[in-house]
Order: structure tokens, then sequence, then C-alpha cells
């Protein structure tokens, strides 16, 4: 969305600018990165040095660097990687936009070039964390939690509508503390409802919703808007008692089951979605089991898992040794996965013989791929879809599920 946004500015100063342009000529790159786990971190520092490595080799001009890498290790990439030509942190658009010649404009915030597929795009309604955890760095690289105004949200929302998306994923680094800072209380319930007031806002869905302090008052909202969908991604990270004290998530096990238990009771049929990360210091082979235990029964309908990244600074990376061996991580996450395998296929398996109402992501050779009201872009199942008559990307179809695998759907268009 970071990315959007930079365009957008641009393109208001006159500036052409692609967004993961091909090789064609451009001559100034601008990388946009990740600091949050290694990998990340690897992936964006490899890109900045074969950047760096073109601009040597006299393929580009200039390359800047920016986002959450930046923002968190700016000195050290200085001193490293001194050929790039700027970087600048996650607050730093201002700054950004004039170095690349332009005149950063504040009317046009709120309006994006949007780099997802047309009919689909993310909406942050916040910014930065407040929130204690061990393990992660994001409020070293984001700041503080920060909400956006219900109204400035409305109209960026009707903005992106205007421009023919149907679908909104409302994404922040912790969507349950959305408004406290702004209004003073939590405003979550109000924001959707104003979300689904929009004429042709076809489905609203919820990412990161962080489970302590959860607004229960947003379940009947979910249940009773037909345009916010039966989906909640709401990112646990453990059960254990012992790990969640641990890993300071404001939560116990208890509270976890009595919650997922209320989300299911006041909304029927929603599909939930969670991460759980293993391998935290201190997590012990009962934990692990306790929270193989608590997949099993809970049932969720999608489900991920990250292995534990020691990161320098944050409470975790300075109190603890990182006392797991990456085979043990990477055992226990294989055993995770294995598990929500089959739960994934069991809940596939029940919609065979079942319409559904399926969003057209795209076409592949002789079959279309799409997505129900429980799954986003990128992280949940696909339908693929058997057609006779074409089908646009974008338009909402009935499918008649004729098969299952464990994580996608087969189907055909409803005659």
């Amino acid at each position: 969305m970071d990315s959007e946004v930079l365009l957008s500015q641009l393109a208001g100063s006159g500036i052409e600018a692609t967004h993961e342009a091909a090789d064609d000529g451009a001559n100034i790159v601008v990388i946009n990165t990740c600091g949050f786990i290694d990998k990340a971190k690897e992936e964006s520092v490899n890109t900045i040095l074969d950047y760096v490595g073109r601009k040597e080799d006299g393929l580009v001009e200039k390359v800047f660097v920016t986002g959450c890498l930046s923002q968190r290790y700016k000195d050290d990439l200085q001193i490293e990687i001194p050929e790039v030509d700027g970087y600048f942190g996650t607050m730093d658009m201002d700054q950004l936009v004039r170095t690349l010649g332009g005149d950063y404009k504040q009317e046009l915030l709120g309006e994006r070039k949007i780099t997802t597929d047309s009919h689909y795009a993310y909406l942050k309604i916040a910014e930065g964390c407040n929130r204690p955890c061990s393990f992660c760095a994001i409020p070293l690289m984001r700041g503080k939690h920060r909400s956006r105004s219900i109204e400035f949200l409305v109209d960026e929302a009707k903005f992106l509508v205007n421009k023919g998306v149907k679908e909104i994923m409302l994404i922040a680094q912790d969507l349950t503390y959305y408004g406290i800072d702004l209004y003073g209380k939590r405003k979550l319930n109000d924001l959707l409802n104003a979300l689904a007031d929009i004429q042709g806002l076809d489905w609203i869905r919820l990412h990161y919703a962080y489970p302590s302090g959860f607004p229960v008052e947003i379940l009947p909202t979910i249940r009773d808007r037909s345009n916010i969908c039966n989906y909640l991604d709401i990112p646990l990270q453990h059960v254990s008692d012992n790990v969640l004290q641990a890993m300071r998530r404001g939560i116990n096990k208890q509270r976890t089951v009595d919650l997922i238990n209320r989300i299911r009771d006041e909304v029927p049929g929603i599909a939930i979605r969670t991460t759980m990360l293993v391998g935290h210091p201190g997590e012990t082979e009962a934990d692990h089991q306790e929270l193989l235990q608590f997949i099993e029964s809970a049932r969720f309908e999608r489900l991920g898992v990250f292995t534990y990244s020691h990161e320098e600074n944050t409470h975790a990376g300075n109190v603890f040794q990182d006392d797991l061996s990456d085979e043990v991580k990477e055992r226990r996450f294989d055993e995770i996965m294995e598990i929500q395998q089959d739960i994934s296929f069991e809940h596939n398996r029940k919609l065979v013989g079942q319409s559904l109402k399926v969003i057209v992501d795209k076409q592949e050779n002789d079959y279309f791929v799409g997505r129900t009201e429980f799954d986003s872009p990128e992280v949940d199942n696909e339908v693929i879809i058997y057609s006779d008559q074409a089908l646009k990307t974008g338009d909402f179809v009935e499918i008649t599920i004729s098969d299952a695998m464990e994580y996608d759907l087969i189907g055909k268009t409803k005659v």
C-alpha cells in the first residue's frame, strides 16, 4: 500500500513510475523493503545488492531504498551499502517524493495507484502498534499506533470503488486497537458500518485483529451486514499459558478459547484465519503438544505458521537465548501444517455439492481462478472454475463445487 501511495504522489507531479517494472529502461529504482523477519530482511538486502550491481554496470542511474528495513537499519545500511543514493524510513514519504523531483501533495492523501488486481485492494486503517509482543519488531519500525480517521478512510474507500475495486481488505498492525488514540475508545465497529454503507463495495474483510481486548461488538455487524465477509484474521500465535506469557500477549489459554467460541457462536459459519509462531525461546515440547491438541480441537478454517526469528532490540532478543535449533523449529512447523492440511481437506469436502458465490481473480489456461468470501488473496484457498462461457475478472459468479483438494476447490458455473 505504501508503494501505491508513492506512485500516486509521483504521478501527481508528472513523474512516470511503474510498480515492479521489468527491465524497461527505468533509470531510477526505488526498493520498498521489509525488515520484520530474517527471510524478509535477506530478500530485501539481496534486492538492494542486485540493483546496486546494475547501477555499477550502468543499467540504472540511481537506487533509493525505503520501508521497514531502511527505517530500522539505516545507519548500518549506509555503512555496508554506501552505493545506494538514499535511504528513507517508513515515515519519510514526503522526503522521498521531493528527492525524486516531485512535490508532495497533501491533497493526494487517500488516493493511490492500485497495484493489486483492480477488483480488490488493501485499506490500511492504522499504522504502528502499541503492543509489547516479545518477538515483534514492528513498533521499532512503524512506531506507536496511529489510527486514520473514519472520514478519511471512507473517502479513500469511495475512491477505490470508483476505480473499480469491489473487495477491500482492512489491514493494520492491530485492528483491535483502532480508534483508541484518535477517539478515546475502540471505533472499529463504527468504521465497519460506515464502510458497509458504501454503494458498490461488495466485500469487506478484516485482517490482523489482536485477540487481547478484541472488540466483540463487531461480531453482530459482521453477521448482519451483507457485504462484510464472514471472515476474520486473528493471529493467536500460541495457546500455552507458558508461551503466551513469555510472548507478552496479554491473554491466556482460557480467554483465547472463550473468544474463539464466542466468535463462532455469534457469527455462524465464519471462517477464522489464524497464525501460530513456533520455536519461541522457552517453548517446551509439552507446550508444543498443547498447541497441536488445540489446533486439532479448534479446527480453524485457515491457519499459517511461522518459525521464531531472533530479532535484535526486541524484548525476546534482549532477554532470552534463542535456545531451540532450526531443526526443532522446522519439525514443529511441519507437525502443525500436517494437522492443518487434514483439517482444511475436511472443511473443503463438506462444500462439495454446494453452490457458492465466488469472485473471479484470473484466467489460467482453460479454467478460471476465484475465491469465496472465506478466502483472502495470496494467502488462502482458491476455487478452480470451469465454465462454458467467458468470465470477467472481478465478476461474482455462482459456482457449484464438484471436488475438493487439501487447500483448493474445483467447481463449475451454476447452470
